[in-house]
């Protein structure tokens, strides 16, 4: 192969040796699979059954594959998450699991348990960044396809904003009195400051609670909180739950918080009633972005995207949380498993990178080319990438670290019963360090 004219060497060496490696690593991958000559029904469990544009990037690369692969079909079923969860955790002990289903990497414990077949001998881990093979890695095996990431955003209406006299700071994160005012003025004006609920969730409640604590505590402490090795009631931490306590009595949840899910979360957001912030992980475009009819935000929402605040003395007011979301892994029991590991390869390109990030607007762990992306949501997509300029991120979120105990206890008093109001700073600290410092 020629050198490209207008490429010096090193830029050959550094852009087309990898690409290359990787070509003959598929060819490599692919050989097994020539041989055979019987076909295979894979199984294959998703969910996302009501967010249409990740369902139909599953569905079309599900049926390239097929077209391409005649040897190899594959039943794909959509299913709700919390039933999906329920279904595979009974199914992998008794050898009826799909052979390909989805998780997200805080369920790490099935690959510890065996239930999961390592990836690195049927996808193309070149194509993975770095950081998402790090989120399924377990004894040096890869045992997830990162398809879905993202990071925590804090959404708002920016016509709102506006009616209650607020103008957001030049470089879009305001100062913790700022924020506090904010809120205050909402819920002044009726308007709910904060849209989320925990009706089907363990974590939507605490997500403006960590964010705010990894910029106070900066990359390396927040860690040692959420592994058990910071005790809650480091006055750092302390303070901040007081801050966040503040808000919570002034009105900055919705009287549905209990019980609201997080589908109805996004309509409450930017439909009915309509709140003026929404803090949640960027896949909030997978369900906003559809059509009116079908859930999504009303054309021409006024959609805004501003940084968490600037807590007191916050270590690293640039920090921001960035995880792997949705995976799809292989059952170690799989009596299919060079068709499930060539399907799983297909979807591991640059190539599906960029149309997950076209079709979805969402970030993704397998790698991508941005100079070829395009999309109706450009200005969306410019937003999103301005607030991570200069960012810090700690990857994963608290239930990716906390497990057992630990993690019930977080889910119970951080997400739910905390920003509910139904429990004392002094007590929820208390309760997260006996049930998580115990188990560190």
């Amino acid at each position: 192969m020629p050198l490209p004219r207008f490429l010096p060497s090193a830029v050959f060496v550094q852009r087309f040796v990898p690409a290359l490696a990787g070509a003959l690593a598929c060819a490599a991958l692919a050989g097994p699979v020539l041989a055979q000559t019987s076909q295979q029904t894979i199984t294959m469990w998703s969910h996302w059954p009501d967010e249409q544009s990740k369902r139909g990037f599953v569905e079309e690369r599900v049926k390239k594959f097929e077209a391409a692969t005649p040897q190899c079909k594959v039943n794909l079923q959509f299913v709700q998450k919390s039933d999906l969860y329920a279904s595979v955790k009974t199914s992998v002990r008794t050898g009826q699991a799909p052979d390909i289903f989805w998780l997200e990497p805080d369920e790490i414990a099935f690959a510890k348990s065996g239930y999961l077949e390592p990836l690195d001998g049927h996808i193309n881990l070149n194509n993975l960044e770095d950081w998402a093979r790090q989120s399924w890695s377990h004894n040096g095996k890869v045992y997830g396809l990162p398809v879905e990431a993202y990071t925590v955003e804090l959404y708002y209406n920016r016509d709102l904003m506006k009616k209650v006299g607020v103008t957001p700071p030049p470089g879009m994160q305001m100062s913790q009195a700022q924020f506090t005012d904010l809120v205050k003025k909402t819920a002044a004006a009726g308007i709910t400051p904060v849209a989320s609920g925990v009706g089907d969730r363990p974590y939507p409640g605490a997500y403006l609670l960590q964010e705010m604590l990894l910029r106070k505590l900066g990359l390396d402490d927040y860690r040692a909180l959420l592994t058990g090795k910071l005790s809650f009631t480091d006055p750092r931490v302390i303070e901040t739950m007081n801050w966040i306590k503040e808000l919570v009595d002034a009105g900055a949840y919705p009287k549905s918080f209990s019980t609201l899910k997080l589908g109805e979360s996004h309509y409450y957001f930017h439909t009915n009633p309509g709140a003026m912030m929404f803090p949640i992980a960027s896949w909030y475009t997978g369900r906003a972005f559809v059509s009116a009819e079908k859930g999504g935000q009303p054309q021409g929402f006024p959609l805004g995207l501003m940084k968490y605040p600037a807590v007191n003395g916050a270590k690293c007011p640039e920090c921001k949380t960035l995880a792997v979301g949705g995976s799809y892994v292989m059952y170690s029991r799989s009596k299919n498993k060079e068709c499930a590991g060539k399907l799983l390869n297909s979807i591991a390109t640059v190539e599906n990178g960029n149309k997950w990030m076209e079709e979805v607007l969402l970030q993704t762990g397998v790698r991508t080319d941005p100079s070829r992306i395009q999309s109706i949501h450009a200005q969306y997509f410019k937003d999103l990438q301005d607030r991570s300029i200069g960012a810090k991120f700690f990857i994963g979120t608290p239930l990716h670290y906390m497990s057992g105990k630990c993690g019930d206890t977080f889910s119970q008093v951080l997400n739910r019963a905390f920003p509910a109001g139904l429990i004392s700073v002094k007590d929820a600290a208390g309760q997260m360090d006996a049930a998580c410092k115990a188990a560190s």
